[in-house]
C-alpha cells in the first residue's frame, strides 16, 4: 500500500492562488479488546477490536494557502498550543515523502472537542484522525485542481492516522473496526484498520455508551508511557495470547448476537488491562476507589434485573457503561439514581455507537 501511495503523491509546483479551508470532525472510540503493548512504528502487539462513537468528536478546520515555505500555527479551543501544535508538525514531516506539497504550503490548523476537555475521554484518537482527514481532504482538493481526481481513501487514512496516534486507526470507521493483524479476520492488517460494520449483528449497531466521569484529573502515567512498560512485562506474552483468543471468540459473538460472550470479554479485557498495569515495573493504578464502586453496582443491577449492560474501561478511572438501545430508559434511570452519585461532579456523557468521521467544509 505504500508504493500505491507515494505514486498516488502530488508531485510538482503548488498553483499560486491555492488556497482555501477544509473541515472534518471524527469521533473517539472504545476498544472492547484492547491495544496495550506496540513495536515498530506504532504497530500493535495484539489485535483490538473497537467501537466508533458519536458525541465525542473532535472538529478539526486547516486553512491552507500557497506559500515560499512551509508554515504551521495550532490552536486548541481559540489558544495557541505549541505543544500539540509540534506533534503534528512532527508527523507531517516524518512523512512528508508522501504528502511533498506541504512544503509550499502555510498551515493554520483548528482544533476544538464536542466534549470538556477535562471529561478524561481520550481525545488522541478523535483528534488524529480528523487532522488526518483533513489532510487527504486538502491532497484531494490540490489534485482537483491539476485535473487529478483522487477519491478519499479510508484505509490510507487509517494507515496515516496510525502513525499519528495508534488508536486512531480505529476512528475513521463506521460502527466498529478491527485493528491488528488475525487469522480469524481475513483483510487484517497491523499497519491500519477495517471496518466490522457488515460482520456484526444488529444489535450491536444500536449500542449505547454511557461515560461515567469519576475523575477530569491528569493520568499519573500518560497512556504512551504504559505501553512501553509491556515491554518488560513478565505477563506480557500471555496477554497477548489471551487477546487473540479473545478477538476470536468477540468476533463470532459480535456476528451471532450471543450478549452473554460479549459482556464476560469486554469486562474482563477491562481488568486484565488495568492489571497489566499494575503488574509493571514501575506498577501504577490508574482506577479510583470509585470506579470499583461502580463497577460492583453495575454487576449488582445486572444480576437483579438481567438487564445486558457491562462496562469497560480505558486507560484511565472513568467507566464506559455499555447497553443496548431498547434498554435506554432502565439503565439511563439507574445512572441518575445510583452512579452518578459517584461521578466527579455527577457528570457523564451519554454516546452511542456512530457512523465515524463527517466533512465539515
Amino acid at each position: 500500500m505504500q508504493n500505491k501511495w507515494l505514486n498516488e503523491a502530488f508531485q510538482g509546483e503548488v498553483p499560486n492562488d491555492f488556497q482555501g479551508k477544509v473541515g472534518w470532525q471524527s469521533p473517539s472510540n472504545i476498544a472492547l479488546v484492547k491495544y496495550w503493548g506496540k513495536h515498530g512504528k506504532q504497530l500493535p502487539q495484539n489485535p483490538s477490536i473497537s467501537f466508533t462513537l458519536s458525541e465525542c468528536c473532535t472538529e478539526t478546520f486547516v486553512q491552507y494557502e500557497k506559500a515560499e515555505h512551509f508554515g504551521f500555527q495550532f490552536f486548541f479551543e481559540g489558544k495557541e498550543n505549541p505543544a500539540f501544535g509540534a506533534k503534528i508538525e512532527k508527523f507531517l514531516l516524518d512523512y512528508q515523502v508522501f504528502f511533498p506539497f506541504i512544503n509550499q504550503l502555510d498551515l493554520k490548523v483548528e482544533s476544538r472537542n464536542t466534549f470538556p476537555h477535562s471529561s478524561g475521554i481520550a481525545s488522541s484518537a478523535s483528534s488524529m484522525s480528523a487532522f488526518v482527514m483533513c489532510l487527504l481532504d486538502l491532497e484531494r482538493s490540490l489534485s482537483l485542481s491539476k485535473g487529478r481526481p483522487i477519491e478519499l481513501d479510508l484505509q490510507k487514512a487509517s494507515y496515516f492516522a496510525r502513525l499519528a496516534s495508534g488508536s486512531a486507526a480505529r476512528s475513521v470507521f463506521h460502527k466498529m473496526a478491527l485493528w491488528g493483524a488475525t487469522d480469524c479476520y481475513e483483510g487484517s492488517f497491523d499497519e491500519y484498520a477495517v471496518s466490522l460494520e457488515n460482520d456484526i449483528h444488529p444489535i450491536f449497531k444500536t449500542y449505547r455508551d454511557s461515560i461515567l466521569i469519576v475523575s477530569g484529573e491528569t493520568k499519573s502515567v500518560s497512556s504512551r508511557a504504559g505501553h512501553g512498560l509491556m515491554n518488560g512485562n513478565p505477563y506480557a506474552p500471555a496477554r497477548y495470547a489471551k487477546a487473540n483468543e479473545n478477538i476470536k471468540n468477540l468476533l463470532t459473538a459480535l456476528k451471532s448476537g450471543d450478549l452473554d460472550t460479549f459482556i464476560n470479554i469486554t469486562e474482563s479485557e477491562a481488568l486484565q488491562l488495568h492489571a497489566l498495569m499494575m503488574c509493571s515495573n514501575p506498577s501504577f493504578i490508574l482506577m479510583k476507589p470509585n470506579t470499583l464502586k461502580i463497577i460492583e453496582e453495575i454487576r449488582n443491577f445486572r444480576n437483579e434485573t438481567k438487564i445486558p449492560l457491562c462496562f469497560t474501561l480505558d486507560a484511565g478511572p472513568n467507566v464506559h457503561l455499555l447497553y443496548p438501545k431498547n434498554e435506554a430508559d432502565k439503565v439511563d434511570e439507574f445512572i441518575r439514581n445510583v452512579l452518578s452519585s459517584y461521578c466527579a461532579g455527577n457528570h457523564w456523557i451519554a454516546d452511542r455507537v456512530g457512523d465515524g468521521p463527517k466533512k465539515m467544509l
